[in-house]
């Protein structure tokens, strides 16, 4: 695979992994009610997300309430919330950054050296939000482990499991990752050497035709 299409596979993998991010934060399903037991109730649903808990009945109607005050809420949703945000703002910024330093684009195409560092950049900053993305989710995902097995008097059904929206993170998590490894692999130290190579390979073949 050539560096540009290894780039652009690594973009759009990163790209992928941005708003799967984003459907992950906005998400409500971070959490739900458990189905697990004998006495199963499935009249009314249970989701708690990031931002909002949502009731969903039999009869398809869900009802939404956003959390009322930040500071009562528990340190690992605030802590979650916090590193979502920061991995999108990363890779908001990643997705700019690697459009000027891929080969693909015109932006700066003069100076293929810099583009090389540029897309590496772009990179480095998916990596980063993946890893605030795996963060965010696998702490989320303890929190409710722990809960789930801590809370013995409480009957199975009653109690939380995960939420599709958690499974939703890991992937992008991943994708943001892998992207971003695509997007390191542009080398700018190898192209250095070509362009050097060719600049005192030419003066050399003009003097033997002379």
């Amino acid at each position: 695979m050539g560096g540009g299409a290894r780039e652009l596979c690594g973009y759009l993998a990163a790209l992928g992994g941005w708003v799967s991010a984003l459907a992950a934060a906005v998400l409500p399903q971070w959490r739900q009610s458990s189905y697990a037991g004998d006495a199963i109730i499935t009249a009314v649903g249970l989701h708690e997300g990031l931002w909002m808990s949502c009731a969903a009945q039999s009869t398809g109607q869900v009802q939404c309430r956003l959390h009322d005050s930040l500071l009562s809420l528990d340190v690992h949703i605030q802590t979650s919330r916090a590193l979502m945000v920061i991995s999108l703002l990363l890779g908001f910024f990643g997705i700019i950054v690697s459009v000027v330093g891929m080969k693909c684009t015109k932006v700066g195409e003069e100076d293929p050296v810099t583009k090389s560092r540029i897309a590496v950049a772009g990179g480095v900053l998916f990596i980063l939000s993946g890893l605030c993305s795996l963060a965010a989710v696998s702490l989320y995902a303890t929190q409710v482990t722990y809960e789930f097995f801590r809370e013995s008097a409480v009957p199975i059904n009653a109690r939380y499991e995960f939420g599709s929206a958690l499974f939703v993170g890991w992937g992008a998590a991943g994708l943001s990752m892998l992207g971003g490894s695509l997007l390191c692999c542009s080398c700018p130290a190898k192209e250095r050497r070509a362009q050097q190579y060719h600049r005192q390979s030419q003066p050399s073949t003009s003097r033997e035709y002379v």
